[in-house]
């Protein structure tokens, strides 16, 4: 049987449904109930929970293969911490403690009817045929999150949908970032100083750089003219960010379009709803979006 029509994407349609999913995945990482979780398996430490908890799909991997895939973290907060936390729980452990604490947070922040409710089951249908048309070559952490098992429970498909997507233009992004010639300091300047990531202060301490380490890639940009004095974009970093993520678009299209317009329209605006609604509960700390 031969695959059906599909009405080709509206301009910037991916990225809009890729914006309004992919936050959902991110509560996690800033919730209590993370903390308490992982503090229960005896991860205490902040890094140690983060990294572990999003390369614990890699199995008892060490340092290097994260320090790769995740790009833009100190190579030496990696090391602290990595391999030593599988020591203190394995894999597989931080696996089943992740998704206990998605369950958890989504019912906070959601409520239960909303999790339980019809749309959520339409939007992990809909989250999950996208990433049929996910590729893992030179993707190692969408392969690595593919490799594990869907949920059961209709709201932990979709963040496991809304992972792997997730993953998946992340995966492509550090291409792009390799070949625009930004190295993992330099891309986290350039990112902050369009105003849409998080704020230095915060990216600097939480990937375990040192403010030396920032203003030594800043000057590095303000030579290839990419920078100005104020630490702002010019005009021809601005074109070089603008390249950056629409080469991201490009590569992350394929389940956008295995989709189709009107499904993407869909997932669209069911993620929107649920994303509005986990952030209006506090799923992010205030201050961290920005500049400083």
């Amino acid at each position: 049987m031969s695959e059906p029509t599909r009405t080709p994407l509206p301009e910037r349609a991916a990225r809009r449904c890729h914006n309004a999913v992919n936050p959902l995945h991110s509560f996690h990482y800033f919730s209590p109930e993370l903390a308490a979780e992982m503090g229960e398996i005896g991860l205490t430490d902040s890094s140690a929970v983060y990294l572990a908890t999003r390369a614990a799909a890699f199995g008892p991997v060490g340092a290097g293969a994260v320090t790769a895939s995740f790009y833009n973290f100190s190579p030496e907060l990696v090391a602290r911490h990595l391999p030593a936390a599988w020591d203190t729980a394995a894999p597989d452990v931080v696996l089943r403690a992740r998704l206990r604490t998605v369950d958890r947070l989504l019912r906070r922040l959601l409520g239960d009817d909303a999790v339980e409710s019809a749309e959520m089951k339409d939007a992990a249908r809909l989250a999950l045929r996208a990433t049929e048309a996910c590729r893992p070559e030179g993707r190692p952490l969408y392969a690595a999150h593919a490799d594990l098992p869907v949920p059961e429970e209709p709201h932990l498909a979709y963040w496991h949908a809304a992972t792997l997507l997730r993953e998946h233009r992340g995966d492509g992004h550090v291409h792009v970032l390799l070949r625009a010639g930004l190295d993992p300091v330099e891309a986290l300047v350039t990112h902050t100083a369009t105003g849409r990531g998080m704020v230095p202060r915060f990216v600097v301490a939480s990937r375990g750089w040192h403010r030396a380490d920032w203003e030594a890639a800043a000057d590095r940009l303000r030579e290839r003219g990419l920078l100005d004095a104020e630490g702002e974009l010019t005009e021809t970093g601005q074109a070089l960010r603008t390249r950056v993520e629409t080469e991201t678009d490009a590569l992350d299209e394929a389940p956008y379009a295995h989709l189709g317009a009107e499904d993407v329209a869909r997932l669209t605006e069911l993620a929107t709803g649920f994303t509005r609604a986990g952030i209006a509960a506090g799923a992010f700390p205030a201050g961290i979006f920005g500049k400083d």
